[in-house]
């Protein structure tokens, strides 16, 4: 009994140092395990540079908010030029680009028609008038017979009735005289406005009938931009507010006056119509793709470039730099505007002098590590200095003897 107590005993000191044995190598393994994995995960994380221009400091500002506008332009005063009559076009001689006046003849369609129309209807209205200067005659007769009882009142009446109709048959004539001199004078096509040849739609010796447009005239002298808004924001629009526009082709900005603004709006879009009016300059043509903002007031707030509020989630919100790292806050847009040459916006969920990440940089993943290069060279730059004074301490003795002597000097 003593010996297999023994060997008991012995069997299970071995079994439990086997056990420890194995428990101390699953925990060095699994030590090294996270070690490994610690600095694997140091050495994947990402950081990003940012340096001064990445950056910008929330502040507040005050905004002048405005309104984006765009459209194309378009004249004012427009005008086409058609043909009255049908006939051959004849001494069309402006073509694209040229001036015409008010009043002035641009084009002739072939008169032979027209005027032989006339002298028909003016030969007409003699035959009808010598007819009528008959009745008058005759009914003058017969006026005097009737009263010395010569012939009845009923061949008088009869006497004023013929010249009744031969005075209806002259005004006739001379109605269709007056016909045919308008068919005449509208041979001549002439100017409704003073302006700009823009389409020339026929060619001379070309038959036109009537209503054919022959050329198209636009007053470039006013300008207008016709603009499409949503209601919300055609509420907060006056006439007469000021916009500023930028032209295709024309480098610098173009001044603009609001006109008028439509009482409805369209069926389909839901949108509001809004005219501006542009002077006349070098450089600006009917067609060209107009596109600014309209200023309709100014706010206070928070100020940040509006490239720098993302969209690319349900709530609007920026990037900041806390704690070293990439963080996103939802923000509320109140306000948009322009501040020099960039538009900016207001928002509100943004202290003051929080560091936004400018929207170039991009998106960013939430917990990134942020470096922001211009503190650390001016950190690096200081304490590089620090180091050479304390390498060089001989630098320092020519200001401290000079302080010397002078304290010397004054004693």
């Amino acid at each position: 009994m003593k010996r297999r107590w023994i060997s008991l005993t012995l069997g299970l000191l071995v079994l439990a140092l086997l056990v420890a044995g194995v428990w101390r190598a699953l925990s060095a393994r699994q030590a090294q395990q996270g070690k490994v994995a610690q600095l694997s995960a140091n050495k994947t994380e990402a950081a990003i540079e940012l340096t001064a221009t990445d950056l910008i400091v929330a502040s507040g500002m005050e905004l002048t908010q405005s309104i984006a506008v765009s459209g194309g332009l378009r004249a004012a005063q427009s005008a086409s030029v058609k043909a009255r009559v049908a006939g051959e076009l004849q001494d069309l001689r402006v073509r694209e680009g040229d001036s015409v006046r008010a009043g002035q003849v641009v084009a002739r369609v072939e008169p032979s028609d027209a005027k032989a129309r006339l002298r028909q209807a003016q030969d007409q209205a003699a035959a009808a008038k010598a007819q009528l200067d008959g009745a008058q005659r005759q009914w003058d007769n017969n006026k005097a017979l009737v009263e010395q009882g010569f012939i009845s009142r009923t061949a008088l009446d009869l006497s004023l009735s013929s010249f009744n109709t031969a005075q209806a048959t002259h005004q006739a004539a001379l109605a269709a005289v007056d016909l045919a001199r308008k068919a005449v004078e509208d041979t001549e096509l002439r100017a409704p406005i003073s302006g700009l040849v823009s389409a020339r739609l026929a060619q001379p010796g070309e038959r036109v009938g009537i209503d054919a447009r022959v050329i198209e005239i636009i007053d470039i002298e006013q300008l207008e931009v016709e603009a499409s808004l949503a209601p919300g924001d055609a509420a907060s629009l006056r006439t007469g507010q000021v916009a500023q526009l930028r032209v295709e082709g024309l480098t610098e900005a173009v001044s603009a006056r609001v006109l008028r603004i439509s009482p409805s709006a369209q069926a389909g879009s839901r949108t509001v119509t809004v005219y501006l009016g542009v002077a006349g300059r070098a450089g600006l043509r009917q067609g060209l793709f107009a596109s600014g903002h309209i200023q309709v007031g100014v706010a206070q707030g928070i100020g940040l470039p509006i490239s720098a509020v993302r969209t690319d989630k349900p709530q609007p919100y920026v990037q900041v730099v806390e704690g070293g790292r990439i963080a996103h806050r939802g923000v509320l847009v109140i306000a948009r505007g322009d501040s020099g040459d960039e538009p900016y916006a207001l928002v509100q969920g943004l202290e003051p002098d929080t560091s936004v990440v400018r929207g170039e940089v991009g998106s960013l993943r939430v917990g990134t590590l942020a470096r922001n290069t211009a503190t650390r060279a001016a950190s690096g730059a200081a304490s590089g200095a620090a180091s050479a004074a304390s390498q060089n301490p001989t630098a320092a003795r020519p200001a401290s003897a000079a302080s010397a002597a002078a304290a010397a000097a004054q004693r």
